[in-house]
């Protein structure tokens, strides 16, 4: 069983990606009109975020910033590969992501994805957008910061989804360690070497990770990892 090839789940996903599509343009158009180069994003996003991290999510409370289709769909294929019961996912956002992971869980028979995210806007947005696909009975937000929301209550997880403020992946890591189980798949968005010291640990073996770089959407920093052990 797919329920995102087709159905309600697929066709919710296709509207909000073109939503989506449609909001975020603005903003990449003027990253490429001012001429920034990558790496000079990521440096200003991460300098912004080390000032003022709410600050910086408030100014793009209206755009979804979320996964490609592609993307999406191996979030999907990840879920179902390691027979995940309990996700997490940091940085929800209008909640497209977690209609790909959430779709697995039913497609397997069940199971919980707790989400969280900064803003008050984007976890009602997200409710209501897994509401409209029909999993409102697998998904959970939290609002509020990770650091927080994310510090109790989630159980043994059998996956991760990293995909909010770059500085905080290696601390959301650290902090959920205790209760990745053996073999759970960590997916890291935008993870970039650059923020947070992140990538360095989970590419050291001594620290329990297996990980490496993933080909989708070149210039993301798109990392799959594993508890090893």
């Amino acid at each position: 069983m797919d329920s995102i090839s087709g159905g309600l789940v697929a066709g919710v996903l296709h509207r909000l990606h073109q939503e989506a599509e449609t909001a975020d343009a603005p903003l990449m158009q003027a990253f490429l009109n001012e001429g920034t180069s990558r790496e000079e994003m990521i440096s200003q996003a991460i300098a912004a975020e080390s000032r003022d991290l709410n600050e910086v999510y408030q100014r793009f409370a209206n755009n979804f910033l979320s996964v490609s289709p592609r993307f999406g769909r191996f979030l999907y294929m990840c879920a179902r590969t390691c027979k995940a019961k309990r996700i997490v996912e940091f940085g929800s956002s209008m909640g497209i992501s977690a209609i790909y992971m959430a779709a697995a869980l039913r497609d397997m028979g069940g199971g919980r994805l707790i989400g969280t995210d900064l803003e008050p806007g984007k976890i009602e947005r997200a409710r209501a957008n897994v509401a409209a696909a029909g999993l409102t009975d697998f998904v959970e937000f939290r609002l509020g910061d990770a650091r927080e929301t994310l510090s109790s209550g989630l159980g043994e997880i059998d996956m991760v989804m990293l995909d909010g403020a770059f500085t905080l992946y290696l601390p959301i890591l650290k902090l959920l360690e205790p209760q990745l189980k053996p073999g759970a798949l960590i997916v890291g968005e935008n993870a970039f070497e650059e923020a947070s010291g992140y990538i360095d640990y989970v590419r050291d073996p001594q620290n329990g990770y297996l990980s490496l770089s993933l080909p989708f959407d070149p210039g993301r920093g798109n990392e799959l990892t594993i508890k090893s052990r």
